[in-house]
């Protein structure tokens, strides 16, 4: 399909399931047009919690009328906390109520933990059905729409049971960003943050001069950022799907961060962005205190954070009575922990991330008592 003026188009090149992000404007009212193109009967389920559902489902629906595509809607609680076992259960019998097909695609509406939900109950309803992602929020728009990572938390850690399942096709409309709390917008650019720190020095460069017009509303900031984003992500799941190696990079600050968003019970009062901007700054300053990179980077990732509005410190999230050992435990349980030892994404600069299981505890114990003191 043509991309419309100020549209963009990132392919994640994985042979016979590659699929296309499309970014820019307007992309929801004309949603119904693409997805009837992956159906094989005119038919499909939104899954989307409340939230969402009050500011834009009605369009998605129109668009689905007029593209003739009959439908119906599965709406969840919004929130963290509904990525769990009991909200896995409703979604998948909704699904089966409701007399899905395995030829059927069906359509994950909001943020990371609508996709998240939505893509893990596609991998397992039929054993597999199709879906295709319209990431409502920032943080989705960038990191967890695109790449196939499915999945729910558990009391023992975020993400622990889920599937990789790749969407058909997503959906990344910046007009949508428009209707986010301001503080939901600034968690999903850290992940922004993220792409220009894990490999593209030019990209955080292009961040410190424009990240003011993008989290003002500058549609053209947003559509740059977003696609960039997108496509060096694309790019890195092309070449690891499964996080055999180098994938692994997108987790520059989650080892910390998702300690520390286990350590608020997944709750409000930290959200997934925040964690993870911590969690960068976390890493920065490790490898500096390591040798690994200039103090004057990790010092300057802080600075734009802050400048930008985002909480830099646990304390400044309400965590300042959580322990150092509280946090380790945390990471012990992370998904990438290899035969017991810690896995970090530390750089060399910013724009030079890289894996590595071989950091002494001790260094890590010491900088979290340093940084939860801040």
């Amino acid at each position: 399909m043509t991309d419309k003026p100020g549209t963009k188009t990132v392919t994640v090149n994985l042979g016979e399931r590659r699929y296309d992000v499309r970014i820019g404007a307007g992309l929801l009212g004309s949603a119904g047009d693409e997805i009837a193109l992956l159906l094989q009967r005119p038919f499909t389920i939104v899954i989307t919690d409340e939230t969402v559902a009050s500011l834009h489902l009605g369009t998605l629906q129109a668009s689905l009328d007029e593209a003739g595509i009959s439908h119906d809607a599965i709406v969840l609680p919004p929130g963290e906390t509904t990525k769990n076992f009991a909200m896995l259960e409703q979604l998948t019998d909704g699904l089966l109520a409701r007399q899905v097909e395995r030829g059927d695609v069906v359509i994950a509406l909001g943020g990371g933990v609508i996709g998240d939900l939505a893509g893990f109950a596609a991998s397992i309803v039929r054993r597999g059905i199709d879906f295709v992602q319209i990431p409502t929020t920032l943080l989705a728009q960038v990191d967890s729409s695109v790449g196939g990572k499915t999945g729910i938390n558990t009391r023992h850690g975020k993400n622990l049971i889920g599937a990789f399942h790749q969407p058909q096709l997503v959906l990344a409309d910046i007009d949508l960003l428009s209707t986010l709390p301001r503080r939901e917008f600034l968690a999903g650019y850290a992940e922004v943050v993220k792409y220009g720190l894990l490999g593209d020095r030019e990209f955080f460069d292009w961040l410190e001069v424009n990240s003011q017009a993008l989290i003002g509303g500058d549609i053209a900031a947003r559509t740059h950022a977003v696609a960039v984003s997108c496509r060096t992500k694309a790019r890195i799941v092309a070449e690891d799907e499964r996080e055999a190696g180098l994938r692994a990079l997108l987790n520059l600050g989650h080892t910390f961060g998702h300690a520390l968003e286990a350590e608020a019970k997944y709750d409000s009062s930290l959200v997934h962005g925040e964690a993870v901007g911590i969690g960068m700054i976390m890493a920065f300053e490790l490898s500096a205190r390591l040798g690994l990179c200039p103090p004057a980077d990790a010092g300057r990732v802080r600075a734009h954070l802050t400048s930008c509005g985002l909480p830099t410190t646990a304390a400044a999230v309400g965590l300042g009575g959580i322990t150092t050992e509280a946090l380790i435990e945390h990471m012990k349980q992370d998904k990438k922990v290899v035969r017991g030892k810690l896995t970090f994404v530390l750089a060399r600069a910013i724009g030079d991330a890289f894996v590595t299981q071989d950091v002494d505890i001790a260094d890590v114990r010491d900088l979290l008592v340093r940084e939860l003191a801040a």
